[in-house]
């Protein structure tokens, strides 16, 4: 008798296919196209409300930590390298740390069989949080003051607005993508066999 809970402890976290690699090229696509142009500024210099962490969080949260952490890594990257000339290596470090663990919460989701409950929002988003707050409260901030000597009440001002700002994003446009995707699956065991 197969449950649930088999189909979760099978999953391996660090799974790599084709489709991964897809997946990868396009998120990190259309993290670099909303981080260019779909995000509002906040008023502390350098941060906004981003919603490319919305999709980062949703690609991560279908593909793992690699596809996370790749395609906000890469769509940072190409972001500043566009606007700015070169990327500012800090943040997007800081980028892949948080695609990377909201990558976390494949293990434990259910969303490609269907399954995308409250618990699993809850969980979705206990873990972007967590992801957060490590890369803008604590790997931004420390990266900005190691790489740029930068001034150290400043980038933990940037850091702790951006923590706030990114897993709002993540919060609402990763969830609300989830349980869109989770609602065009068929759940497991809802085919039954015409008799």
């Amino acid at each position: 008798m197969s449950n649930g809970s088999e189909t979760v402890e099978k999953k391996k976290l660090f799974e790599f296919s084709t489709i991964t690699i897809v997946a990868i090229g396009l998120g990190a696509a259309i993290f670099t196209l909303l981080f260019m142009f779909v995000k509002v500024p906040s008023p502390v210099p350098e941060t906004s409300f981003q919603t490319a962490y919305g999709i980062a969080g949703f690609f991560g949260a279908l593909f793992g930590p690699v596809a996370g952490a790749l395609i906000a890594f890469i769509g940072h990257a190409i972001s500043d390298a566009v606007q700015y000339g070169s990327p500012w290596w800090s943040w997007v470090v800081a980028s892949g740390v948080s695609g990377f663990i909201y990558g976390v919460s494949y293990k434990f989701l259910r969303i490609k069989e269907g399954h995308f409950s409250w618990k699993s929002i809850v969980l979705f988003n206990v873990i972007q949080i967590a992801g957060n707050a490590v890369a803008w409260i604590v790997v931004a901030p420390a990266l900005d003051i190691l790489i740029y000597k930068e001034p150290v009440n400043l980038v933990f001002t940037q850091g702790a607005i951006a923590f706030v700002m990114n897993s709002a994003s993540c919060a609402v446009i990763g969830s609300v993508l989830l349980s869109i995707y989770a609602a065009t699956r068929a759940k497991e065991g809802s085919l039954k066999k015409a008799a």
